[in-house]
């Protein structure tokens, strides 16, 4: 992958940094959450740093690696006595106000793709609207949880289209692996992902967003 301007690096390890803190913050600061995520981040970002995800012919088959793990997870905690309480423990609000991250996450998106690291379907010029959901994050907090005039079927209605936007670019951006099941960007496929510091998108970013959102879908329905 080409040199990238400083620009695109300090706005992607900014909102990374943001969004830890954000979902920590959504812990009541849990340090064995925090911990867990800082040695799940060094193995990554290790792994990235020494070319484990960006050889194109092995790519398909070790993206996985970056992505199952968080679902296990996820699927442990739903399926668990602890794991539940944990979940139901989450700071809604701060859940809520942590989707903001989508909207940095996108420029990225898009400055990649113009730099030639990730296909456009990938962005909000392409079939990727998960910037709305960046967008509307603040309005929700607000009607939601300081004027309190959103009643909880809106609610949960934003976050289930909110995790429909997530899956949606998920899955573009797994269909956008140079591989041969490709099927967006066939000139210019996914690459971007594999190398340092933007696997920690689909390995920490993602899996936080996706996190927030069953959570807080999870917490409305108990309501």
């Amino acid at each position: 992958m080409e040199h990238l301007p400083i620009y695109i690096y300090l706005t992607f390890g900014a909102t990374a940094i943001l969004g830890i803190w954000l979902f920590f913050k959504a812990t009541q600061y849990s340090k064995p959450f925090l911990f867990g995520l800082l040695g799940w981040i060094a193995v990554q970002s290790t792994l990235a740093i020494a070319g484990f995800y960006n050889n194109t012919l092995t790519t398909t088959a070790r993206f996985p690696l970056l992505v199952i793990p968080p679902i296990l997870l996820l699927v442990s905690l739903f399926i668990t006595k602890n794991g539940r309480a944990f979940l139901d423990s989450l700071d809604l609000p701060t859940l809520t106000i942590f989707h903001m991250i989508r909207i940095p996450v996108e420029l990225v998106l898009f400055w990649l793709f113009v730099r030639g690291a990730v296909p456009e379907a990938m962005t909000f010029h392409g079939r990727n609207l998960d910037i709305l959901s960046g967008i509307s994050a603040p309005v929700i907090y607000y009607f939601g949880f300081i004027k309190k005039t959103l009643n909880n079927p809106v609610m949960i209605g934003w976050n289930l289209i909110c995790l429909a936007l997530l899956l949606n670019v998920v899955s573009t951006a797994i269909l956008s692996l140079p591989a041969r099941f490709t099927q967006f960007g066939f000139g210019q496929p996914n690459i971007a992902l594999g190398y340092f510091p933007f696997v920690l998108l689909p390995a920490v970013l993602v899996p936080l967003v996706m996190f927030a959102t069953v959570a807080g879908i999870k917490q409305l329905l108990k309501k």
